[in-house]
């Protein structure tokens, strides 16, 4: 199985501070995150002055501010995000941001980014789809709020405009935060997988961790996960976000997931091998038998080791003659007959 790919979304849970991402690039490299991810965005191109927040996001920030309001103070300036790449290249670990407009893409193919993520809410934005698509970089999409259709739309867009299936994974997705699990529908993941032939993963916004690590014994070749340094600091998405240990507890169990799915091959482990004698059994003698006596199924019994002869050959032994007299408990050997 091919390694899963674990997205550690700071998003904008930085609070707009260079500080507090550069933070949240150490916390996503040590938790073992392969890639942490951050949102890209001139607000004023991306959302109208009369925009309203979220329903989330006002239970979140208790503020009844606009949408508009509320992502100029959170987000970077666009000429941090240099910076913050050549940080996560410093630390170790692959930068990756969303960008929501066209200064923000094209600011992110200067840098080098040689992936794109297409949020939930642009798998309508054909002119955002067509741009993305044109990169003919690997792109990542998610589908929250959408159906099959609306997908298969976006997937059209992608592919007629430079893209190709090869280089997308489509991510399923529930977009409240939290998730509430009886919405998350995560047998949809594969839904998706087998309606388009398409690689697919799953981008989570339910309490804790149990949902993505289901999603990768599902078969999601990639996890995307938001994290924040305290649940406690404002903003509209730390509530519903893990904490550094949550985040490395996530990742941890995601890769001894990977291990235990194995190969699919069914067959005895190396490590079980020693037991495979000890919980098996063999044919012995259920009581003491006299030299020369013909056995029947009466006289034998299936007992602990199963290093002797298997009870898959009984009939093998039903109607042979003894050499010698035994006693009850005998394994038997093919050396005690005729």
């Amino acid at each position: 199985m091919k390694k899963v790919l674990i997205i550690a979304e700071a998003g904008v849970n930085h609070n707009g501070d260079l500080n507090l991402a550069k933070k949240m690039i150490d916390v996503a490299f040590e938790a073992g995150a392969d890639i942490i991810k951050f949102q890209t965005a001139i607000p004023e191109l991306v959302m109208s002055s009369s925009a309203p927040k979220a329903e989330y996001q006002i239970k979140n920030t208790k503020i009844t501010e606009s949408q508009l309001e509320m992502s100029k103070k959170i987000h970077l300036p666009l000429s941090d995000f240099k910076e913050l790449k050549k940080y996560c290249e410093e630390v170790g670990i692959k930068f990756l941001s969303t960008a929501f407009d066209h200064i923000s893409i094209d600011l992110l193919i200067d840098l080098g980014q040689d992936i794109f993520k297409i949020p939930s809410g642009e798998i309508t934005n054909i002119p955002y789809l067509k741009k993305v698509a044109t990169l003919k970089t690997k792109i990542i999409i998610s589908t929250g709020m959408s159906n099959l259709s609306e997908i298969e739309f976006a997937l059209d867009i992608l592919i007629q405009n430079g893209s190709t299936l090869d280089n997308i994974i489509v991510l399923h997705c529930n977009t409240d935060y939290p998730s509430p699990y009886e919405d998350v529908n995560l047998l949809a993941m594969n839904t998706i997988k087998n309606a388009f032939g398409v690689r697919v993963g799953y981008s989570d916004h339910t309490p804790g961790i149990a949902v993505p690590i289901a999603a990768v014994a599902l078969g999601a070749e990639v996890i995307e996960k938001h994290f924040t340094l305290s649940k406690k600091m404002n903003g509209p998405d730390h509530l519903a976000s893990l904490n550094p240990v949550e985040l490395r507890e996530m990742i941890k169990a995601i890769r001894n997931i990977e291990i235990a799915l194995g190969s699919g091959i069914k067959k005895p482990t190396p490590s079980e091998m020693k037991n495979l004698n000890i919980a098996r059994r063999s044919i012995h003698l259920s009581s003491d038998i006299q030299e020369g006596t013909i056995l029947n199924e009466e006289h034998l019994i299936m007992k602990r080791p199963g290093n002797g002869i298997s009870p898959v050959l009984i009939n093998n032994i039903i109607g042979r003659k003894l050499k010698k007299s035994l006693h009850k408990d005998h394994m038997l050997t093919f050396d005690d007959f005729f």
